[in-house]
């Protein structure tokens, strides 16, 4: 009976190893994704009598969308993929090869009953049908505001965000990064994720409601590859 409470006991050790360790690991306090914070440049004073002095913020005519590190932008998630892909292939072969049999001083040779023994006839066919067909839809759709990470030489913004939701018993969590050309961005501010380059994004939820639709780490061995049976 010690037997088969240690074996009870090393399972149930197992699948908590496992629980803590499957799935992809989000946390309020991930620095990879943390907003940006503008850089300040101080420049200096020139008491030279002109109202305007370099380095004043003149916001007339000033360009409302993101171009500096610290900016915020607004990405609309909008991915769509389809792929579908058929096949189908008949191949078939006959084959026959016949050997009549040799005369011996003009005479056939046959066996007592008369039938010839050295005549042969050969026959051969193969033939092979496969036919497969898979499709994939996916698609995603909603809304995350970022900030500019980084300006890079050719002024492309290099952007980042994420964002926690918390509903009732479960946590959503959406991390997005990518690099934004700034004649894509429109004038409310936004750019389509299909406009973006290099694009990260990554959902995933956490709590009660989520461990309910994910299936056991027993269940998961037991469907892997690894159970032999």
């Amino acid at each position: 009976m010690n037997i088969y409470k240690a074996i009870i006991y090393t399972l149930f050790a197992i699948s908590i190893v496992l629980q803590q360790g499957c799935g992809i690991s989000f946390t309020k306090k991930d620095t990879a994704f943390e907003p940006s914070s503008p850089r300040l440049s101080s420049m200096p004073r020139k008491d030279n009598g002109s109202i305007y002095q370099t380095g004043m913020q003149v916001g007339w005519f000033q360009d409302v969308t993101a171009h500096s590190v610290g900016d915020i932008l607004t990405i609309k998630l909008t991915e769509s993929t389809n792929a579908s892909s058929a096949s189908n292939t008949n191949t078939s072969k006959d084959q026959t090869v016949e050997m009549p049999g040799p005369t011996l001083a003009g005479q056939k040779i046959t066996s007592k009953e008369g039938v010839e023994i050295l005549e042969n006839n050969l026959e051969a066919g193969r033939e092979f049908s496969g036919q497969g067909t898979t499709s994939m839809n996916s698609s995603f759709n909603g809304m995350i505001t970022v900030t500019v990470a980084e300006v890079l030489p050719n002024r492309n913004l290099l952007v980042k965000g994420k964002k926690l939701l918390t509903l009732n018993q479960s946590e959503e969590f959406i991390r997005f990064s990518g690099i934004v050309r700034p004649l894509d961005i429109r004038p409310d501010n936004t750019v389509l994720s299909t406009r973006v380059a290099n694009v990260f994004v990554s959902y995933a939820g956490s709590g009660s409601l989520n461990s309910a639709n994910s299936i056991g780490p027993l269940a998961k061995f037991f469907q892997s590859k690894a159970w032999p049976y």
